[in-house]
C-alpha cells in the first residue's frame, strides 16, 4: 500500500498567516504549500513567515516583471513598483545599448531589462557582497557583468562616457523613517539598501553629480523615488546639467525621475 499523499489544508495555512497579519495570506499560503515537501517543512515555513521573515527569502525567489528572480536572505527584495522603472528604461534602450543597473541588489532590474530588450551590453553594480553574489545568479545567464563596489567606483573605466541607459533604484528612505517601515523590511533587509540619509537623497545626490561623466551623449539616467522627493531629485538632475522630467504611475504607485545628457551636434 502506497504512503498517504501530503495534502495540507490551504484554509488552515491561510488562517494562520492571516492571524499573523499577512495581507495576502491566501496567495502566500498557496506558494508556501507548493514550496513544502512534508508537513514539518510546511510548518517551519509558515512559522517563519508568521514571525515576519520575508516570503521571498522562504521561497528563494521573487516574481518581478514576469520572471522568477533569485533572492537570497539578506538581499533587498525587489518591489512591484520598481517594474515601472523597468518599463521606462525599456522604452529608451535599444539592442546594442550599454545599460547599467546601479545599486542593483538582486539584479532584478537588469535581468528584466535584458529580457525586455535583446542584445544590450548589461552591467550591474552594488556595494553589498551578498547582493553581488545574488545578482550574478540573475544577470549572468543574460550575459551581463556584475561589479562590486560603491556606485561608479565599481564600474570599469571603459564605460566612462559610453552608458546609454543608467538605472538606479538607490535607497531613498530618510534615516528617521526606517523605524516606520514594515518589520519584514527593517528587520531583515540590509540597511544599506534602505537608508538614504537625513532626507533620503544622499545616494541620489552622488549618482546625479557623477552621472554626466559616465553617460554617452544623449544618454539617460533614471532613478526611482517618491512623489514627495521627486521635485528635489529633479533639481539634483538639473544641477548636474541634465534635462529632466518626472513620470508617475497610479497603477504601480511609482515615481521615476528621468534625466538626459545633452547630445553633441557637430556642424
Amino acid at each position: 500500500m502506497s504512503a498517504p499523499t501530503f495534502q495540507p489544508s490551504h484554509s488552515a495555512v491561510t488562517a494562520r498567516l492571516r492571524s499573523a497579519g499577512c495581507v495576502f495570506a491566501e496567495d502566500e499560503a498557496w506558494l508556501l504549500i507548493a514550496a513544502a515537501h512534508a508537513p514539518e517543512d510546511l510548518d517551519r515555513l509558515v512559522g517563519q513567515r508568521a514571525s515576519g521573515l520575508p516570503l521571498e527569502y522562504l521561497l528563494g525567489w521573487a516574481d518581478f516583471c514576469g520572471q522568477h528572480i533569485a533572492v537570497d536572505p539578506g538581499v533587498f527584495v525587489p518591489r512591484r513598483r520598481t517594474e515601472y522603472l523597468v518599463q521606462q528604461a525599456a522604452r529608451l534602450a535599444r539592442p546594442g545599448a550599454v545599460v547599467v543597473d546601479l545599486c542593483c541588489g538582486s539584479g532584478a532590474v537588469g535581468a528584466a531589462l535584458a529580457a525586455a530588450v535583446g542584445g544590450i551590453e548589461l552591467h550591474a553594480a552594488d556595494v553589498d557582497p551578498a547582493a553581488v553574489r545574488c545578482s550574478r545568479r540573475n544577470i549572468g545567464p543574460a550575459g551581463g557583468q556584475v561589479h562590486e563596489g560603491d556606485l561608479f567606483s565599481a564600474l570599469p573605466d571603459t564605460l566612462r562616457g559610453r552608458i546609454d541607459v543608467l538605472v538606479a533604484n538607490a535607497p531613498y528612505v530618510p534615516t528617521d523613517s526606517i523605524g516606520l517601515m514594515p518589520p519584514e523590511a527593517r528587520l531583515h533587509e540590509p540597511r544599506v539598501a534602505l537608508d538614504g540619509g537625513a532626507d533620503g537623497l544622499d545616494v541620489q545626490r552622488s549618482i546625479a553629480e557623477e552621472a554626466p561623466l559616465w553617460l554617452a551623449p544623449g544618454g539617460r539616467l533614471l532613478i526611482e523615488t517618491s512623489v514627495r522627493q521627486a521635485p528635489t531629485t529633479a533639481a539634483l538632475f538639473g544641477h548636474a546639467g541634465l534635462s529632466t522630467r518626472v513620470v508617475h504611475s497610479e497603477e504601480f504607485e511609482a515615481t521615476v525621475v528621468l534625466g538626459k545628457r545633452q547630445e553633441i551636434h557637430r556642424k
